[in-house]
């Protein structure tokens, strides 16, 4: 890839990972960037670095526009591997003058690369550098989504450069958010936030609150992956205004392992009651067919979260205890849900599922529904009034 100047002096040079497909569980079906920034003024400072295996990518980038050793400041908004997994061998190459982090980022250097040495400036929130034409102001963001992290905001330029906030895992050969199909680049970004940020929605809601009390004019948003949020920086921000209240459309989701087909019967049958009570979006999601990440941009705007298992040596099924394992992790919020599922002589199932709903915090339509072996027509409409207890529940 090219060196691309997205404001006047200010560069993106990172690195396009076409083939990365897990990112710790999250499935990532596109690939992922890992975005730096060269900003060149009196001063020559690059944002971040990317993961290891792309040092070389990062460094021809830089040859591109300067050679690296006259680079001065090395500004580490995120230690996360993934930015900063080549930066011994940058500090090596480049001598900078300072390395900048957060107080946070400054103990999670020291604990990533035992380098003491290294000529640190640690900046809180409301510090600024002055590198000639422009300043750096500096913001902690803390558990956005490690203790480090922080952006990196440019008045001069209205930028704010973003860390992992904002991002998208997508790789693509354009930089912008204009460049691309937007109903796609919203996609990327809901399942991002389901899958890495949902949890930290308390704070993404105070940061929020801060940058608006601030008065922070935004005309471009350059996060840490994906695209760069350039002709439409609002729209971003707008969605994770939604996405951090975790604002539920009227929709359920049905998520659910079968044996022999029984417990699918039953979830058809939970699908007709919730429609036959006016939830028009209604998606069934089986377990062993759809990743838990793609599972969990779903559960991000349903205010339904419906459950259902086979009994499987008195438990649940795996690969929906799977799910269930990595949602509760999330902390989804504002919730209705139910459980449901058929067994041939324990029927454990159910029970195991209402305990999950009830950890998670999701308000309980009812009991459940157990359907001893093959439902049949009187049993599956259990099923029905079970969706339309829900529908109801749903307010």
């Amino acid at each position: 890839m090219q060196p691309v100047e997205i404001k006047p002096d200010i560069f993106w040079v990172g690195a396009v990972d076409w083939n990365k497909r897990d990112f710790h569980g999250y499935s990532i079906n596109k690939g992922t960037t890992y975005n730096a920034y060269l900003l060149r003024d009196d001063k020559t400072v690059l944002f971040d670095t990317v993961l290891q295996e792309f040092k070389n990518d990062l460094i021809h980038q830089l040859r591109q526009l300067m050679d690296p050793e006259k680079i001065d400041y090395l500004v580490i908004n995120h230690v996360e591997l993934d930015h900063s997994g080549c930066l011994p061998e940058l500090v090596e190459l480049i001598k900078p003058e300072k390395i900048i982090c957060s107080p946070m980022g400054h103990k999670a250097l020291l604990e990533h690369f035992h380098r003491p040495d290294w000529p640190y400036e640690v900046v809180k929130t409301g510090d600024s550098i002055d590198v000639g034409k422009r300043t750096v102001r500096f913001i902690e963001t803390r558990m956005l989504h490690w203790p480090d992290s922080m952006f990196s905001y440019i008045p001069e330029e209205k930028l704010l450069i973003s860390s992992d906030a904002f991002g998208q895992h997508w790789a693509t050969s354009q930089r912008f958010d204009d460049q691309v199909d937007q109903g796609e680049l919203m996609a990327h970004a809901a399942k991002y936030y389901a899958n890495i940020l949902l949890l930290f929605s308390p704070n993404v809601e105070k940061l929020l609150a801060r940058v608006q009390a601030d008065g922070l004019e935004i005309e471009m948003i350059a996060p840490d992956h994906g695209l760069i949020w350039r002709r439409n920086p609002a729209a971003i921000l707008e969605a994770y205004q939604h996405w951090c209240r975790q604002e539920a459309a009227r929709k359920a989701i049905i998520i659910y392992d079968t044996m022999w087909h029984s417990t699918e019967k039953m979830a058809r049958a939970v699908a007709r009651g919730l429609q036959e009570e006016g939830v028009n979006a209604v998606t069934l999601l089986h377990a062993r067919r759809n990743h838990r990440s793609d599972i969990m941009t779903e559960v991000l705007d349903a205010k339904a979260v419906i459950l259902g298992s086979a009994t499987l040596n008195n438990n649940i099924m795996p690969a929906l205890a799977d799910v269930l394992t990595y949602m509760k992790g999330l902390r989804p919020k504002n919730k209705v849900g139910a459980a449901f599922g058929s067994y041939g002589w324990s029927g454990e199932a159910v029970k195991h599922l209402n305990g999950r709903l009830e950890e998670m915090g999701i308000a309980m339509a009812g009991e459940g529904v157990r359907i001893k072996n093959v439902p049949n027509h009187e049993s599956l409409a259990e099923c029905v009034d079970l969706g339309r207890a829900v529908a109801r529940a749903m307010g």
